[in-house]
């Protein structure tokens, strides 16, 4: 195959990098698979190894691929992908990659609203409010710790779920509409409870999604998503075709 003949206005080295990451998708690479070397690509798509090396260099940047002094070039292990502010169950987000989804309760309590929850969720300090700590896992990788305080006045019955069979994404969202989420996102050091959650050491830093929901006028939840930086990735794509917004 000779990329020289294929009918693009594309440069090069961006008819090889679509190439290999064609490869991947369909499944002919799988995950650690080895990618054959910068001469065998050289010969295989009739380029020079410069266009070669640089399309290798830009996906593995790009997390597609990994290189090992040595060894080789090698598929690299697709990291999870959320939605950057789409509201979304992390069940279904698992099912989609065909994974199994599992949800380890951590905690599950009622108590006094501190300064900070109380002004998060717009209640009376001291007033009561749930607290969940759930760890999900993805293929039995722990990939996220929600930390989420529910206001009672909207979700009675929160502290009584089973979370190991329902998301709280689910249980909110059957009781009633979302009428606005507001976005917080930081890199973090994670506590020694995420650590010890995640199964990742100190020094790995974390992506910290804060997110406040709001149903009539009532706030519903503040939730904090927290990422291991090396195992998930958060992404979003916004349409602005009818906005008439200029870059």
């Amino acid at each position: 195959m000779a990329l020289t003949d294929k009918d693009t206005d594309s440069p090069l080295y961006q008819q090889v990098k679509d190439y290999i990451v064609g490869r991947i998708l369909s499944g002919d690479w799988a995950e650690h698979a080895r990618v054959p070397s910068e001469n065998e690509l050289t010969r295989e798509l009739a380029v020079s190894r410069m266009t070669v090396h640089r399309a290798l260099r830009e996906l593995t940047v790009e997390g597609w691929l990994t290189r090992m002094q040595g060894a080789g070039t090698f598929v690299a292990e697709q990291k999870p992908q959320s939605a950057l502010l789409e509201i979304r169950n992390i069940r279904v987000e698992i099912a989609e990659r065909g994974h199994r989804h599992d949800c380890r309760v951590i905690k599950l309590a009622c108590e006094p609203a501190g300064r900070e929850v109380a002004y998060a969720l717009d209640v009376t300090p001291g007033s009561d409010v749930y607290h969940a700590i759930l760890l999900h896992l993805e293929n039995d990788l722990p990939i996220q710790v929600e930390d989420r305080q529910v206001n009672p006045a909207f979700a009675p019955g929160y502290i009584d779920q089973d979370f190991t069979n329902i998301t709280s994404y689910e249980y909110l969202n059957d009781l009633g509409p979302l009428d606005v989420a507001e976005h917080n996102i930081e890199a973090v050091r994670p506590s020694a409870l995420c650590q010890e959650l995640l199964d990742i050491p100190p020094d790995e830093p974390c992506l910290s999604l804060v997110r406040r929901t709001w149903s009539n006028g009532l706030v519903v939840s503040r939730a904090t998503f927290l990422y291991p930086g090396s195992r998930y990735r958060l992404a979003g794509r916004q349409d602005y075709s009818n906005t008439g917004a200029q870059p």
